[in-house]
């Protein structure tokens, strides 16, 4: 018996259907596919089993014998798999141009070329190969695929053909700025997916391509097509490549990989077959024993490189113990790294607003929560492009990577700005759909503890409720500028560590412990680097308290009263948890709040 990848089963479930006869299949259609064949359901117990005796982990997986594993390239297996029992299997790419499956379909194509081709010299006489290459340009391949589709649906033969890298056949553009043979292509197919004859036969369309977004919109919502997306590797099908790669050479496993076979799987998320591929070949041919350190930094190059430059994995070193201030908002995020330690990601919330003034470290404050929590967090970059159809495939490849990725967090800064919402126009609507695409992802509670959204900024009145609404982002978290001594001290003492101050005596400056001014981090930051700059014209390596206390008095750092007394109060009423507000503000009244907002908002006009 043999079991196909998830994404097979759904197409044999819709080609079942007697319904549709095209089909997309978008994601990972460049990787190998596993198809296992073994007795009954003794894969799945084998692969469990395994887990708990990693020596034997090194075996081929198949136990004893009633399990094969093999990995087949994806056209091979459309090919030979799943269109197993197809009398003719083409394929069809602008590049290769018309191919086969076998020399028998080969030889029927050859046979059924039209008289004007044989005349050109294109075909070779019946039943053997063509002298010179068959047509590559789509439209002429359309043609004359047509004509051979419905000579041989007539004799009754049932027939599949795979159209790879579709994103060139059928672009995503508007139809009134398109070629007219793009436009004739994409009629051509438009037309097979509706006409009685070719859903009535054993007939089957398959285009192949990585990002749904660069196939042409008609095509993608066309009821007669069904779009199907092949996913990166489970885990346990990580495991399996793992152990089918070694197969029964124990030793040959433990030279080239330090940690168990059920940890190393775990640790490839969000790899493909072909990457892990390569980064155990790598450990092999090169004699470099696969450790934590190393896997960590082969899979972060990557899962960068994959993600074309849209991801960036946040690093650091520091953990919530170097976070100054914030007791509240520390005690309740490090309840969370407990949780997701302990595998209850089900108690944790879809994801979190962090909003506060300007300088309160949210960015730092999330980056510490990164080194703390022990799962990855990225970063999502820049990936919104001028050309048409770029944009929602790079948004396509960002998402597949998290699904894969998983458990992950997901910091996105100055998220007001970033994500935008649904009323974004003069873009022939990509910034909306854009926006309905993540908030669409964002709600998806089966990622609940597996993907955690992290979005900051200054002003969350500018963004959409669809994002702060619970079932999105929804614990708000509220950040302040320090509001007691022992706050002010411990920012002080971070920001000395982090500028790298050393003072003649380890004292605090009277001009902190009183709080007459009140600084932001990056204020006092700024202040320390101003003092080190004055020790240093003195030719002084230390600081002295006096030079500090001269810094302080002098450091006028640029003032907005209003506009952060404003990001101060909208912080305080997005907050969504009065034990995380400090004492001044935790009762105060949201009427009070909203009152004074609207003031500042008309004297700022």
């Amino acid at each position: 018996m043999q079991h196909y990848p998830e994404w097979a089963r759904i197409f044999a479930q819709k080609y079942l259907s007697k319904t549709l006869n095209h089909f997309t299949l978008y994601g990972n259609v460049r990787d190998l596919v596993m198809v296992v064949d073994d007795d009954g359901n003794q894969a799945e117990n084998k692969a469990k089993t395994k887990k708990s005796s990693p020596k034997k982990s090194g075996k081929k997986g198949s136990g004893d014998g009633d399990e094969k594993v093999s990995f087949r390239r994806f056209t091979s297996f459309l090919g030979d798999e799943l269109f197993g029992s197809r009398d003719l299997v083409l394929f069809y790419d602008r590049s290769g141009g018309i191919h086969f499956r076998d020399q028998e379909t080969r030889n029927d194509f050859n046979s059924a070329l039209p008289p004007e081709y044989r005349r050109q010299g294109i075909a070779a006489p019946v039943r053997s190969a063509p002298q010179e290459p068959l047509p590559k340009m789509p439209t002429s391949v359309m043609a004359l695929l047509e004509k051979y589709f419905r000579l041989r649906i007539d004799q009754g033969k049932s027939i599949a053909i795979v159209i790879d890298y579709a994103e060139t056949i059928v672009p995503n553009s508007e139809t009134a700025s398109s070629g007219a043979d793009d436009r004739n292509v994409l009629v051509t197919l438009l037309k097979w997916a509706q006409d009685p004859l070719f859903l009535a036969a054993d007939f089957t369309v398959v285009l192949l391509t990585e990002n749904l977004a660069d196939i042409n919109r008609s095509m993608v919502q066309s009821p007669y097509n069904a779009a199907i997306k092949a996913g990166l590797p489970s885990y346990d099908a990580r495991l399996r490549f793992i152990l089918h790669f070694f197969g029964d050479d124990d030793k040959a496993y433990s030279k080239s990989c330090e940690m168990p076979p059920e940890v190393l799987a775990q640790q490839t998320a969000g790899l493909s077959f072909i990457q892990l591929k390569n980064v155990l070949a790598h450990a092999v041919e090169n004699r470099e024993k696969l450790d934590y350190d190393r896997l960590s930094i082969t899979k972060k190059e990557l899962i960068e490189a994959e993600a074309h430059d849209l991801l960036e994995f946040v690093e650091t070193r520091f953990s919530l113990d170097d976070v100054a201030g914030h007791v509240q908002v520390k005690k309740h995020l490090r309840s969370a790294s407990q949780a997701l330690k302990q595998g209850r990601g089900d108690v944790l919330p879809m994801g979190y607003l962090v909003c506060g003034p300007v300088g309160t470290g949210k960015t730092y404050l999330v980056t510490c929560f990164a080194g703390e929590v022990g799962i990855p967090m990225v970063k999502l970059k820049n990936f919104r492009s001028q050309w048409q159809g770029v944009t929602e495939g790079n948004l396509e490849k960002i998402l597949t990577l998290l699904e894969a990725m998983a458990p992950v967090a997901v910091m996105i800064d100055e998220a007001d700005a970033y994500l935008g919402d649904r009323s974004s126009s003069g873009d022939s609507g990509v910034s909306s759909r854009v926006f309905a695409k993540i908030a669409s992802f964002m709600s998806n509670t089966a990622n609940r503890g597996r993907i955690i959204w992290f979005l900051m900024t200054a002003r969350p009145d500018l963004m959409p409720v669809d994002l702060k609404r619970q079932g999105r982002a929804e614990e708000h978290l509220a950040l302040f500028y320090p509001d007691t001594e022992q706050e002010r001290i411990e920012i002080f003492e971070a920001m000395k560590r982090k500028t790298g101050l050393v003072m003649t005596k380890n004292e605090i400056p009277d001009s902190i412990k009183s709080g007459k001014h009140t600084y932001s981090g990056a204020d006092m930051e700024a202040a320390l680097t101003r003092a080190k700059f004055r020790a240093a014209v003195d030719g002084k390596q230390r600081v002295s308290v006096e030079i500090l206390e001269e810094t302080f008095q002098d450091f006028m750092p640029p003032t907005y009263p209003e506009e952060i007394e404003l990001q101060t109060l909208l912080a305080v009423k997005e907050c969504t948890s009065r034990a995380l507000l400090p004492e001044r503000f935790r009762y105060m009244e949201r009427e009070e709040i909203a009152r004074r907002v609207e003031e500042i908002r008309a004297s700022m006009g």
